[in-house]
């Protein structure tokens, strides 16, 4: 691993505050980045002060009004060298995501995938940030609206996808003309590091202002910070609903702008009409993937009677197949929990379920042994539950996943909903009927809804992000990049006369 970092420009003497090429001093505390692969220690990260803040909220304000006169096709084109950059990278930075994180390996060149796909999204879109012509009501004026940069983004990500969302949030604010703060997770700061090390780059090769890209390394009084600050017009904050609720009351007491991609507990339901063989698939990935810690994991299976057991006894013929161990080692399905805070959450949901009457057909636990030293290793495990147990209300950040009967398609609805998060669905059905159903207004009410597809899996091209207590944010694709901008409406009279609106008269 020490040839992945030192390609990556990482070194356990590295600071973690930046303004794009400019490594700040400190006053010397520093976050311990352990891996939950084997528990060895990969790095120290130095800590962001309040005097290293400030500098960098200085040098981005700076920044950004130089940057916000660059002309976005411009832009766009700084983006797709760091596209270019992150695909000449993506092997030993894939490698470190999965080795900091505990993602598969190939989970973990796929991340880096979504990084390339958003650069070339942003790309594209940098010659289509169009605003809209009005007609006047008044003869002789034109009105018509344009997009603005909106100023400094700061962006709070999380451990479980530690480059991929803070790509999302920063190509397109880059190529809107904004600069970005990001404080990564501080489970994960290195990969954030190495991130920076590789836009640095590219942006010191086309001479882009110091202060467009900036990393500040904390825990949560730094995200409380970046919350409070007025000079951050939007803050985009991932991680969990409590999280989500104090960044959104923070924000919104200064009247800025925040989006939030909160929590999820998302549900497939899989009906008599399914292809049961396929609805495996989609099932089983979105489970144990990521081991059960992406925030589309399948947490819940809405079975119809008439093909729940045959449904549940495949699943369990599923799990029996898991491999579970190092997850550099490509053969393997399912690696560790981020560290073992983790694994005491897993351990206790699985002890609420069966206090509140979980039946588990398949049993979980905590893996020791050989290739386990790093006590984060824990089996995917089933339970049969029913849709009001407090625990299945929650999400658990763990391959847990809970099995339930309907009898008809609105209770399958109902159960689908009956969560206070909504994030991501799916139905699993060849029955055209019941898949529109499922997909209009009185279907799904989560931000992501599928048929025959699972719940995790996004592409970059469509809006990402949930309703209720997920947040309502969206990132991504679709017409995301509004958010990073501002409109303004435009009247221009070129008439010798100034009539005004609604046909009111003043003269003088």
């Amino acid at each position: 691993m020490q040839d992945i970092l030192t390609l990556l420009g990482i070194t356990d003497t590295n600071k973690g505050t930046s303004t794009g090429a400019q490594w700040l001093a400190s006053t010397g505390q520093t976050i311990t980045s352990n891996s939950p692969v084997n528990g060895q220690h990969i790095a120290n990260v130095v800590v962001t002060d309040a005097e290293g803040y400030e500098a960098v909220m200085q040098k981005a304000g700076e920044a950004f009004q130089e940057w916000r006169l660059w002309p976005s096709p411009k832009r766009g084109e700084v983006v797709r060298q760091v596209a270019e950059a992150l695909r000449k990278y993506k092997e030993p930075l894939g490698k470190l995501v999965s080795y900091e994180m505990g993602k598969s390996l190939q989970e973990g060149y796929g991340e880096v995938q979504e990084m390339i796909d958003i650069c070339d999204f942003a790309v594209g879109l940098s010659r289509q940030l169009h605003g809209l012509t009005m007609h006047s009501e008044r003869p002789g004026h034109r009105m018509y609206e344009q997009w603005h940069p909106l100023g400094v983004v700061g962006i709070i990500s999380a451990f479980n996808f530690p480059v991929a969302v803070w790509s999302w949030n920063a190509a397109l604010a880059w190529v809107c003309g904004d600069v970005c703060v990001w404080k990564p997770s501080e489970k994960t700061p290195l990969c954030a590091i190495a991130c920076q090390h590789i836009v640095a780059e590219v942006f010191a090769k086309n001479n882009v202002p110091e202060g467009v890209c900036n990393v500040v390394i904390g825990e949560r009084d730094l995200g409380e910070r970046i919350a409070n600050d007025t000079r951050i017009p939007l803050v985009s904050a991932t991680g969990s609903t409590r999280m989500g609720k104090a960044v959104g009351a923070a924000v919104g007491a200064r009247l800025g702008r925040s989006l939030l991609e909160l929590g999820g507990n998302n549900a497939i339901i899989i009906s008599k009409d399914a292809d049961l063989d396929m609805a495996l698939i989609g099932c089983v990935f979105g489970a144990v993937g990521t081991a059960g810690q992406r925030c589309t994991t399948t947490r819940r299976l809405i079975i119809h009677e008439d093909v729940y057991d045959s449904f549940k006894n495949k699943l369990v013929a599923a799990y029996k197949q898991l491999r579970i161990g190092d997850p550099l080692d490509q053969n393997n399905h399912v690696g560790p929990l981020i560290d073992k805070g983790a694994v005491d959450q897993y351990l206790q949901s699985i002890e609420k379920c069966k206090k509140e009457g979980g039946q588990f057909v398949v049993e979980g636990g905590v893996l020791e042994g050989s290739g386990y030293e790093s006590g984060c290793y824990v089996k995917p495990c089933i339970a049969e539950a029913q849709p009001n147990y407090e625990i299945v209300q929650h999400e658990t950040f763990a391959p847990i996943l809970y099995l339930m009967k309907y009898k008809t398609f609105e209770e399958a609805v109902a159960i689908q909903n009956g969560v206070p998060q909504g994030l991501s669905s799916s139905i699993m059905t060849l029955n055209l009927r019941e898949a529109e159903q499922f997909l209009s207004s009185a279907g799904s009410d989560c931000g992501i809804a599928n048929v025959n597809i699972g719940t995790s899996g996004a592409e970059i091209g469509g809006a990402f992000g949930g309703e209720k207590e997920t947040g309502g944010g969206r990132e991504s694709g679709s017409d995301a990049w509004r958010i990073y901008m501002r409109r303004q409406t435009n009247t221009i009279n070129y008439t010798t006369s100034l009539p005004l609106a609604q046909g009111i008269k003043f003269d003088l």
